[in-house]
């Protein structure tokens, strides 16, 4: 089995030689910019990570693990918009919008979103592009409540930050061919991973959870959520050890 390092550089590699849609044109720099703002790779690498362990190979799994990063992008590409969260820099750059402008910046998270689909799709089973549109909508969802004020805590975490990382592990899925009936368990791992990630994030900024329930209290719970994810993957017969490994690093990380 990968480590998490080695699935990251495969994602590196199979973005940088990703060909983008030739129609695009010179919105292509913006896009390429987009994708190439650096990051961990996190959903890719667990999409890569549970396909692996459930029998399908790196090359089979790369084209869903990607378009689950280009959904991600995307939403960060909107959300750093002025009318979201008019943020003017991502990642120690500045953000698309600043760079290009708002208007290429809005049609080039929309390509990044076009894009990914084109890669789900290339599949012979329809669930990959099911499983990915399924969790788009749901992130879709989950930020509209944010912008508007119409909802708070856990349930918002779930579907804006917890739906893609629930994409990533059923779109690894898909792609090893395990049926739905034997899913359960990885599911229910999935559904860790977004309170984990979210909770680590509030520690960080100190506010959300943290906020609420003080440092030691969002740790508490962020820990409580790293157990049950481990606890999950200890129901599967198959080697989750770099799922475990996932775990571990989202419970420690430090940006």
């Amino acid at each position: 089995m990968r480590r998490p390092d080695e699935l990251r550089a495969l994602v590196e590699r199979y973005l940088d030689d990703l060909a983008l849609t030739p129609e695009l044109g010179g919105l292509a720099d913006a896009v390429r910019y987009a994708l190439d703002g650096g990051g961990k790779r996190i959903r890719p690498v667990l999409c890569l990570a549970t396909g692996e362990a459930a029998g399908a190979t790196a090359a089979e799994l790369l084209p869903a693990a990607a378009a689950v990063e280009l959904v991600h992008t995307f939403s960060l590409v909107h959300d750093d918009l002025p009318a979201l969260d008019d943020d003017d820099e991502r990642r120690g750059r500045p953000s698309t919008h600043v760079r290009f402008g708002e208007g290429v910046a809005v049609i080039a998270g929309d390509a990044l979103l076009a894009e990914a689909f084109r890669l789900a799709l290339a599949y012979e089973t329809p669930l990959v592009g099911r499983e990915l549109a399924a969790s788009t909508l749901g992130m879709i969802g989950g930020q509209h409540l944010d912008i508007t004020g119409a909802g708070a805590g856990p349930g918002l975490d779930r579907l804006k930050t917890g739906r893609l990382f629930e994409a990533a592990v059923g779109c690894g899925l898909w792609v090893a061919g395990v049926p739905e009936r034997e899913q359960g368990a990885w599911r229910a791992f999935a559904a860790e991973l977004g309170p984990l990630f979210q909770l680590v994030d509030d520690i960080l900024d100190g506010d959300g959870a943290a906020e609420l329930h003080g440092e030691e209290g969002a740790r508490a719970l962020a820990d409580a959520a790293a157990a049950r994810a481990r606890a999950h993957l200890d129901e599967i017969e198959a080697d989750t050890s770099v799922l475990a490994e996932i775990v571990s690093g989202l419970a420690v990380r430090t940006s």
